[in-house]
Formats: structure tokens, C-alpha cells, sequence
């Protein structure tokens, strides 16, 4: 199924560039002394959301290993 392991890979990618870009647009809002604090919340949200995501999709991608 290599097929499907270039997707999931692709996906992860996609996703982690997401998480990274939040990142900075986090740290540039907060930055400012008047932000909008309820969109930086929705952003963290979000942000989380992706790093749950993540987190599934490399477990996926991580084979079982029988000890």
C-alpha cells in the first residue's frame, strides 16, 4: 500500500505546514497590544485541532512493532 502511505505522508506535510503557519500568525496577533483576543483563541483552537490530527496520522504512518 505504498499508495496510500504517499497520501497519508502528503497529508502530514500539509498539515504540519498548517500548524507552523498558525504559529507565526499567532505570534504576530498577540504582538500587537490591542488583539483580538477571540480570534487567537479560535486560532489556538485550531492549531490544536492540527496537532491531534497530526499525531493520528503518524501513528498511522509508525508500523506496530511486536516486542
Amino acid at each position: 500500500m505504498p499508495d496510500e502511505q504517499d497520501q497519508l505522508k502528503a497529508k502530514l506535510t500539509e498539515l504540519e505546514t498548517e500548524h507552523r503557519d498558525l504559529d507565526d500568525v499567532i505570534n504576530a496577533l498577540t504582538e500587537k497590544p490591542d488583539f483580538d483576543q477571540i480570534k487567537v483563541s479560535r486560532l489556538k483552537k485550531r492549531k490544536l485541532a492540527l496537532k491531534d490530527q497530526i499525531a493520528s496520522l503518524r501513528d498511522r504512518l509508525t508500523p506496530d512493532i511486536i516486542a
